[in-house]
């Protein structure tokens, strides 16, 4: 299963929290987040890391250029597309970056809403269920209601977030089957600065079930 550590902002942790065992590591290019990092801070978390770790670039409601100068000037491997953003604007990123993994963030506010998840999975890799707020985008620590999440299976591999921590998270997996976890707040001391000891706690909760 993979496991996305997202809001890096700090360049040892980075390193620090792939060696603990995540697969993928998550970066907030959105100005207005407290985890916001420049892309020289990317760079500079990204350096040295080993290849096979995923680094995750999160946008919302940004043009497809600055994307792709994002992508491109920092090494990201794939781009989390956090905001309104429409199938159509998936299919027409695509387009302009074909070798980059593609993850389309679902913020579900009840059953109706997680059915318009299937107009996505064919422009998208992968899908990302996360908790709704009516004003922030992630990294509220507000979690989803699991049940309802038992009967979605989409055509393509999707991440669960939202309010996941090394507390809940056996109890979430109980409940759901997805392909991957994305945590932030549930690892962290404040925005950005993550809790190493919560990481490896969370490891070690995984690897015990």
């Amino acid at each position: 299963m993979r496991v996305k550590i997202c809001g890096i902002t700090q360049p040892e942790q980075s390193i620090a929290i792939a060696s603990l065992g995540a697969t993928a590591l998550g970066f907030i290019c959105v100005p207005t987040s407290p985890r916001y990092v420049t892309i020289e801070q990317i760079q500079a978390a990204v350096a040295q890391l080993p290849s096979k770790i995923d680094r995750i670039g999160v946008f919302a409601n940004t043009d497809i250029t600055e994307i792709s100068q994002t992508v491109v000037k920092s090494g990201l491997t794939g781009v989390q597309l956090h905001g309104d953003e429409s199938p159509e604007f998936c299919y027409q990123l695509r387009q302009s970056l074909p070798q980059v993994e593609i993850i389309k963030a679902m913020r579900v506010r009840n059953r109706e809403h997680l059915q318009t998840a299937a107009n996505y999975t064919k422009f998208v890799d992968t899908l990302l269920l996360d908790a709704y707020h009516p004003q922030q985008l992630g990294g509220t620590g507000k979690t989803l209601d699991w049940q309802m999440l038992q009967e979605f299976s989409p055509s393509c591999p999707w991440f669960l977030a939202g309010g996941l921590t090394p507390d809940n998270i056996v109890d979430a997996l109980s409940q759901v089957q997805p392909n991957g976890i994305d945590l932030s707040s549930g690892v962290e001391r404040s925005p950005g600065d993550k809790d190493l000891d919560k990481v490896a706690l969370l490891f070690q909760r995984l690897g015990d079930r």
